[in-house]
């Protein structure tokens, strides 16, 4: 498919079909297709600089730096710009292999942090399979997963025995090197995993007693999407590291790796280096600047909240009219939908969401398919932050159409 051109919410494929994109694009245009102070953000930066020497620095980088720093918690003020969330978690990863001197990481199970070399080791979906060996010193604790809890321990609500065993059992496997966990506040592309209360809270004294860092990836989550600016908040925690990638450039390719000021001077001690194209480049700089200002100015994390509970409401009803939908959950404007074989049974239905993404496509709605593949069997909801209630409304009524036929025909 080939797309003309793209507005709000809204694209235009090169043959004049229209098409609601419930997806953010791949969930980076977070505030709408051609957000006007996005293109007037990189208009001016057009006529000045566009990209230098990574030696060099530019006064949207330096504007960025100190605006993400007032944004985040006092001690997180120390930020590196790069182009991709797999690249900023490649230095976060780094920072604190660096900082502890150890070389152990342990991940969440069904998380995705990318799928560069490194962090691919972390991410424990389809696509870290097939390229092996990845990076020794790799360990998995189960996923908060209450809908189908991985240690069959709770029904529907997760109280976080999944996190503590799973410590434990790092524990075991542990050569005595863990240097940091990686953690999304929510898990998008496992299938909109959202972890109870506290959940975060917990990881970090978990941490602290390993003498381990907290590395919490934002990439999909911050910048309001959760319904907070940052999704940490929810917990009241304060990481030693925060990822930003897809929210922060709001189509445009940025991402932002930020630290502590004792970090960044223990590994900048130490010879900390990475180099690569566009490390602080200042044409994303100044987009990332009007998606700031934009959502801060217009309190959209509150406008994604309000939304997220009408669009939460409506999706329940499909729930309700379609034994098909097992469970919708998720936080804001990141939701989940899980299709069963029946409410009754709870066996997965692999392959109906992408049977269902697909049938929406055609129909005009764009919706992610998670896991990613022809067994998905959820969907992944995101639309932009600037969605409007008519919008949401057409989406609902094209998924009820969509799922209700998929229904009929499914063997």
């Amino acid at each position: 498919m080939v797309i003309e051109s793209a507005e709000g919410s809204w694209l235009r494929t090169k043959s004049g079909r229209r098409i609601l994109d419930f997806a953010s694009g791949q969930i980076c245009s977070t505030l709408g297709h051609r957000n006007a102070r996005i293109v007037d953000a990189l208009r001016e930066a057009l006529d000045t600089v566009i990209h230098l020497d990574s030696k060099m620095l530019s006064e949207p980088v330096l504007q960025l730096a100190a605006r993400l720093a007032k944004s985040l918690p006092e001690t997180l003020n120390r930020s590196i710009f790069v182009s991709t969330g797999a690249e900023a978690n490649e230095v976060a990863l780094k920072l604190a292999k660096t900082y502890t001197g150890k070389f152990e990481v342990v991940g969440v199970a069904r998380s995705f942090h990318g799928v560069a070399g490194g962090v691919a080791s972390y991410t424990f979906l389809p696509a870290r399979r097939g390229y092996g060996p990845l990076l020794p010193g790799a360990h998995a604790i189960p996923a908060p997963y209450a809908y189908r809890c991985p240690i069959r321990h709770c029904a529907n609500a997760c109280d976080m025995t999944c996190l503590e065993t799973g410590f434990e059992q790092v524990d075991q496997a542990s050569v005595g090197s863990l240097a940091a966990f990686i953690v999304e506040p929510v898990l998008s592309s496992g299938g909109v995993i959202v972890p109870p209360d506290g959940y975060l809270r917990r990881a970090k004294e978990l941490c602290d007693e390993r003498d381990m860092l907290l590395i919490v990836d934002e990439s999909q989550t911050g910048l309001g999407r959760l319904g907070s600016v940052y999704g940490f908040e929810h917990d009241d925690v304060v990481p030693d590291i925060v990822v930003l990638s897809k929210t922060l450039g709001g189509g445009v390719p940025l991402a932002a790796t930020v630290t502590t000021a004792a970090i960044e001077q223990r590994c900048a001690a130490q010879g900390f280096s990475h180099v690569t194209s566009h490390v602080s480049d200042p044409l994303p700089a100044a987009a990332g600047l009007a998606v700031l200002d934009h959502v801060e100015e217009d309190k959209l994390h509150e406008r994604a909240a309000a939304l997220g509970h009408y669009l939460m409401t409506a999706l329940t009803a499909l729930r309700q009219k379609h034994d098909c939908v097992g469970d919708v959950r998720g936080r804001g404007l990141l939701i989940g939908v899980e299709f069963v074989e029946s409410q009754e049974s709870l066996a997965p239905a692999y392959g109906m969401a992408a049977q269902v993404a697909a049938l929406c496509l055609e129909r005009g709605l764009s919706v992610h398919a998670i896991p990613t593949g022809k067994r998905a069997h959820c969907l992944r909801i995101a639309p932009p932050l600037t969605i409007s209630r008519k919008d949401i409304d057409v989406a609902i009524e094209t998924l009820d159409r969509s799922i209700g036929d998929v229904l009929r025909g499914w063997a």
